[in-house]
């Protein structure tokens, strides 16, 4: 008997622990979807994927039909085929400069031209500085530019008015590297990076295939990683020739983006904004991205 008495004191000891080792985890469980999990349950409600890295490129000054579809542009043309194209897509205005302000902060801030603006003007709140102030890891690539954190205006082929981040002050001049720190490691890149052409690889002064040919050499091994590594590319333009209302060509390939998807919604870089933001699971938008949607319809899941 008192063997058995033993044996079953053991098995009532084990049930015990047993139960308690599962109510824990059911309690941790509980917390994590309540606390934690809060940020994944509000950013599923977006329908926005999550990739790991997100890198954006800003070409200019070309509208919709003198790109997609275009002999001249096949490399573009092949990322819409893999991937997703926005057929009614728009800048904001014009000229290039204020379209920069409005894709990273939600608002022109005030820029109606493309004169060099004074470098830490504003304090608004932006894309970088929500992703900074989230925990999250933000850079921008910035061909030609003279060296890193460089606040310079121009220099040859190097334009500021295409870099918005200098712009603002809460946005560490750190991040903002020459395009020759892009690394070749991909899973060490930031959690969003801006990549900027200089003035003639963004195809501003040199032709449609110049810049696609850039764009295969310089980002063809990204996206050919991204699609692979739940990453994402956004290739997107400032603004049209000034002849068709403003559309742009917005191409995004990746992982979690459905090759071959078009849509016909009309968005613009507010919206682009907006779905950026989501994707990082940020709880604020910065200006007008405030009202703005999400892209939708293009995304695996």
């Amino acid at each position: 008997m008192p063997g058995k008495e033993k044996q079953r004191n053991e098995r009532l000891r084990r049930t015990r622990t047993a139960v308690a080792s599962a109510t824990a985890l059911a309690a941790a469980a509980f917390g994590l979807w309540t606390g934690i999990g809060a940020a994944t349950t509000a950013r599923a409600a977006t329908a926005v994927p999550s990739p790991d890295h997100v890198v954006v490129v800003m070409m200019e000054n070309h509208a919709y039909t003198q790109v997609i579809g275009s002999s001249s542009a096949p490399y573009i043309n092949s990322l819409a085929t893999g991937g997703a194209t926005l057929t009614q897509s728009y800048g904001i205005t014009h000229p290039s400069q204020p379209n920069y302000f409005a894709l990273f902060s939600g608002d022109t801030q005030g820029i109606t031209d493309d004169s060099c603006y004074s470098a830490g003007f504003s304090s608004a709140a932006n894309l970088a500085s929500e992703v900074i102030a989230a925990g999250g890891t933000w850079g921008s690539y910035n061909e030609t530019l003279p060296s890193a954190g460089s606040t310079t205006c121009s220099s040859g082929n190097y334009a500021r008015k295409h870099n918005p981040w200098f712009g603002f002050g809460n946005v560490p001049t750190s991040t903002a590297y020459t395009f020759a720190q892009f690394p070749s490691d991909y899973s060490t890149l930031p959690d969003v990076s801006f990549v900027t052409p200089n003035l003639c690889s963004d195809m501003h002064d040199c032709s449609v295939a110049t810049g696609d040919t850039w764009l295969k050499n310089n980002l063809g091994a990204y996206a050919t990683w991204a699609k692979t590594h739940n990453s994402l590319l956004v290739v997107t333009f400032d603004e049209d020739n000034l002849l068709s209302g403003n559309r742009i060509p917005t191409v995004l390939y990746g992982q979690q983006v459905t090759a071959g998807s078009t849509s016909s919604t009309k968005y613009n870089h507010y919206d682009l904004l907006r779905t950026l933001e989501d994707s990082q699971g940020l709880s604020t938008h910065a200006g007008n991205a405030a009202s703005a949607a999400d892209i939708s319809g293009i995304w695996t899941s």
